[in-house]
Formats: C-alpha cells, sequence, structure tokens
C-alpha cells in the first residue's frame, strides 16, 4: 500500500514571506541610502554657502574625480578643492540640488539630479543635471565621481 504525502503549502508560504521579507530590506536599505545622499547634498549646499571648498573637498573620496563642463578631469581632493574654490571666486554664492533617482548596489550607489547655482541678489547663474557616483568609505557615503553638464546653450565662438 502506497501513501501519498499532500503538500500544506507551508514551503512555498515561508518562502514567500522570505522573498518579501529581503524585498522590504533591500527597499528600506536604498531609502536609508538615498537619506544619507541628500544630506550629504545638503552638507555640500551648505559648506558651498559658507566658501568653505577644504569642506567641500571633504566630502569626496580619497580617490574621486569631478568631470566639469568644458573642462578636463579634475583627479583628487586637492584639485577638486581649487576646482570648488574657482567656481565660489566666479561668483556664485549658492545653489539647489534635487535628487531624481539613486540606486545602491552595496558600497557604491549612483545618484541622478538636476542644479542651479546661484549668484548675487539671487541671480540664477546655470541650471544642469548631473550623475554622482557615491561610495561608502569609512563607513560614510562620499562623493567618489561626479559629473555635471549645463542645460544653458554653448557660448558662441
Amino acid at each position: 500500500m502506497q501513501t501519498k504525502l499532500k503538500s500544506s503549502g507551508l514551503p512555498s508560504c515561508l518562502t514567500a514571506l522570505a522573498l518579501l521579507f529581503s524585498l522590504q530590506i533591500a527597499s528600506a536599505q536604498r531609502g536609508d541610502v538615498r537619506a544619507a545622499i541628500e544630506a550629504g547634498n545638503k552638507e555640500f549646499l551648505a559648506l558651498f554657502a559658507r566658501g568653505d571648498s577644504a569642506g567641500v573637498a571633504s566630502l569626496y573620496t580619497t580617490n574621486a574625480q569631478a568631470f566639469p563642463p568644458n573642462s578636463d578631469i579634475v583627479s583628487g581632493k586637492e584639485a577638486i578643492q581649487k576646482l570648488w574654490q574657482g567656481v565660489i571666486n566666479s561668483g556664485v554664492k549658492d545653489g539647489t540640488l534635487k535628487t531624481l533617482e539613486v540606486e545602491a548596489h552595496g558600497d557604491t550607489a549612483h545618484e541622478v539630479g538636476t542644479y542651479t547655482m546661484i549668484g548675487e541678489g539671487g541671480k540664477l547663474l546655470d541650471s544642469g543635471k548631473y550623475v554622482v557616483i557615491w561610495k561608502r568609505e569609512q563607513k560614510k557615503w562620499k562623493i567618489h565621481r561626479d559629473i555635471w553638464d549645463s542645460n544653458q546653450p554653448a557660448a558662441a565662438k
């Protein structure tokens, strides 16, 4: 005589619950990464508005690179500090950063967003878009690769 065992559905139910739980954890982690990146952007803007290019550069990884428009690649914190000091010296007083998208991949994440650069008296000097690759370095999210591009038409030659 053969006995048939009926599947109770418990294993598939447990698998579904485990999958749901792991998706919730991943979603929470993405939210935590986005919150950390948005906090980093807020700190960047506060330091920039104070004219603190050294503070801005401290938000970048040890071997960071910036890719400003119409310029060569800028590598390393010292060069990045000089880049931002030049932007400050050019009359940019403040700005905005608006995060549109963040996607995390372990200790690396990418951010897509828009920016404005504001001059004296609130005058809009530039607006555009950016992509930043962030890396977790010493338990803090830092800017690793920073590229931005203006929405303004290129200057006539």
